[in-house]
């Protein structure tokens, strides 16, 4: 399996742990942390979406004009454009780029949050929904001839997309969610399944239910994993650098609010309320069992946010940290989002002290493997 590294390009410079002082689209930020990304060796960023947020596609857009090779990660939402308009609007953008993107399918499991964008569907209904965009996505980027769509959600005569991705195999779609109607609509959809930074038992257990779903399609999908590394030269360093972005994070919370927004628009989560969706209450039962899991598992922010997002990490040197990442890779996980705590300095620490190491290590395990 090649190895594909993954950035995060926010539209602002914030984080759990630290509050955002910038307007909702800091153009300087976001071209930074792009080439940044860019110079030290990530191959793909993404680039995030929230129902409060400035719209994914076209901070994607400028991105990749302000790089070379970064590839992009753009998450969208479906329901709330046309699956043939954000067809052509993905395809365009992959004209545009030369090939550089990759579409996230977010369906979203908060229904307050949804319910910002007027959304009022089930959970079972938005993955319905969701099967039936991707369906449509399909055909737009691929039919040589106008094609008729009767499904309960859409209905399309005679749709044909005139622009075409450039990427002869179309545009990589990612997908993530662990519910039951997630993971079916992952088994039949999803390129990459996209997990947050499970155990290695929760890994392989889910990555496993994925598998068995995309067999009955005939399909093989590769696997992204979602962690927040916290590096330093020595393992007690890292721990007790751990420690300081919790106290930093807890500080936040007091002052209200959750670091990203500064108007309450988007609040901290309670930890004590259940979240709705299943890939959250999974990180809370790992959580549940410890703060330090594996060999340097992070459940700390998890713990204290109620697992609002990304937001377990590995802890350690980057051997330590890069071996954890090499003991996913057996698990069958290719690509590793990895997202900082401190947006632009981690992400230049990883690129050169985390992915180097985590590269050559995969390599050398792979190298053994084939000669056994």
């Amino acid at each position: 399996m090649s190895i594909e590294f993954i950035g995060y390009v926010g539209h602002f410079n914030s984080s759990e742990a630290v509050r955002r002082t910038g307007p909702a689209v800091d153009i300087d930020h976001i071209e930074t942390v792009a080439k940044a990304h860019e110079y030290v060796g990530f191959d793909r960023a993404l680039v995030a979406f929230h129902s409060t947020s400035a719209e994914s596609i076209l901070i994607g857009q400028h991105v990749a004009s302000v790089t070379q090779r970064l590839k992009l990660m753009i998450a969208h939402r479906p329901g709330f454009t046309a699956p043939t308009l954000a067809a052509r609007q993905l395809a365009t953008l992959d004209q545009f780029s030369r090939g550089r993107v990759a579409v996230h399918i977010i369906t979203g499991g908060n229904d307050a949050e949804l319910a910002q964008d007027g959304d009022h569907l089930t959970k079972d209904e938005r993955y319905a929904r969701t099967a039936e965009y991707i369906d449509i996505l399909r055909r737009e980027w691929s039919s040589e001839t106008p094609f008729d769509y009767d499904g309960a959600y859409y209905r399309v005569r005679q749709g044909f997309g005139d622009v075409k991705p450039r990427q002869p195999g179309g545009i990589p779609v990612f997908f993530g969610g662990a519910s039951d109607a997630a993971i079916a609509v992952a088994g039949q959809h999803a390129d990459i399944y996209a997990l947050w930074g499970e155990t290695y038992a929760q890994v392989g257990e889910l990555a496993g239910r994925v598998r068995t779903a995309a067999a009955k399609f005939n399909r093989k999908p590769a696997f992204s994993l979602s962690l927040r590394p916290v590096l330093a030269d020595t393992e007690e360093k890292a721990w007790a650098k751990a420690e300081a972005i919790l106290e930093r994070a807890k500080a936040l919370r007091q002052a209200g609010g959750d670091g990203r927004a500064p108007n309450n628009a988007r609040k901290a989560r309670d930890p004590s309320v259940l979240p709705q969706n299943e890939g959250s209450r999974r990180l809370l039962e790992a959580a549940a069992k410890g703060p330090r899991l594996d060999k340097c598992l992070w459940t700390g922010i998890a713990a204290l946010t109620g697992a609002s997002g990304n937001s377990t990490g590995l802890v350690g040197t980057p051997d330590q940290v890069a071996e954890a990442l090499a003991d996913y890779y057996d698990i069958g996980i290719s690509k590793f989002l990895l997202r900082g705590f401190d947006p632009l300095v981690d992400a230049v620490q990883y690129g050169r002290e985390l992915l180097p190491r985590a590269r050559q290590i995969i390599a050398e395990r792979r190298q053994s493997a084939a000669a056994e």
